[in-house]
C-alpha cells in the first residue's frame, strides 16, 4: 500500500518519510523533486514544466499531475510509493486519486499532527539553529502554516472521510514518532 504523509510544517515529515524509505525501501515520491528529474530529462514534458519554473511560477495542476503519471507509470506495480507534498489542494487530489485508480495504486494517508504553536516554536529554533533571526521570520512560518490549513487540511479531511487517515501524534523525540509511525504502517499493511 502506498502512502501519502501529511503534516503541518514543523511536524518532521521530512524527516519521517526518509526513515521510512530507508527502512522499509519506500520509492520517494517528492514533487519538487520529480519536477526537478523531469526538466532534467529534457523531454516535451521537461520542457513544459521548466518554461513555469525559470520564471519563477508553479507548475499548473494538470502539468504536475502528468508528471506524477509518467513518474508511476515507470516503476514497478508491487513497488511501494510515499507521496510528500501531494495533493497539496482539493484540486490536485481531483485530478491525483484517478490517475492512481488508473494505475492501480492502492492509498492511505498518514497525517503527523502536532500543536500550531509547537510547530512554529520548532521552526523558529531550526531557523535560529541555521543563524537566521528577524522579526519577520515567524510571520512568514505562520503564514505558511495558514496555507496549509487553508489548502491542505481539506485534503486530509476528504481522505478521512473515505476512511483513508490515520494521524499519527508528532510530540516527542524523531525516535518515538517514528515508532508510531511505523506502528501505522504495519497496521495499514495487515
Amino acid at each position: 500500500m502506498d502512502i501519502l504523509l501529511f503534516g503541518i510544517q514543523g511536524s518532521g515529515k521530512g524527516t519521517q518519510a526518509r526513515k521510512l524509505v530507508e527502512e522499509f525501501g519506500y520509492f520517494f515520491f517528492e514533487t519538487g523533486a520529480e519536477l526537478r528529474k523531469i526538466i532534467a530529462s529534457g523531454t516535451e514534458l521537461g520542457k513544459e514544466v521548466a518554461s513555469y519554473t525559470d520564471k519563477g511560477n508553479l507548475a499548473p495542476t494538470p502539468i504536475v499531475m502528468e508528471v506524477v503519471r509518467t513518474a508511476i507509470a515507470q516503476l514497478p506495480t508491487d513497488q511501494k510509493i510515499l507521496f510528500d507534498g501531494i495533493p497539496r489542494s482539493i484540486d490536485q487530489k481531483e485530478q491525483f486519486d484517478p490517475i492512481l485508480a488508473d494505475l492501480h495504486r492502492d492509498i492511505t494517508g498518514i497525517q503527523i499532527t502536532l500543536p500550531e504553536e509547537e510547530a512554529v516554536k520548532r521552526l523558529v529554533l531550526r531557523a535560529e539553529k541555521e543563524g537566521r533571526t528577524d522579526d519577520v521570520l515567524e510571520d512568514a512560518i505562520r503564514r505558511r502554516i495558514e496555507v496549509f490549513k487553508e489548502k491542505t487540511v481539506p485534503v486530509i479531511e476528504a481522505y478521512r472521510q473515505e476512511g483513508k487517515m490515520v494521524d499519527i501524534d508528532g510530540q516527542g523525540v524523531v525516535e518515538e514518532v517514528y515508532e508510531r509511525v511505523k506502528s501505522a504502517c504495519s497496521f495499514l499493511a495487515s
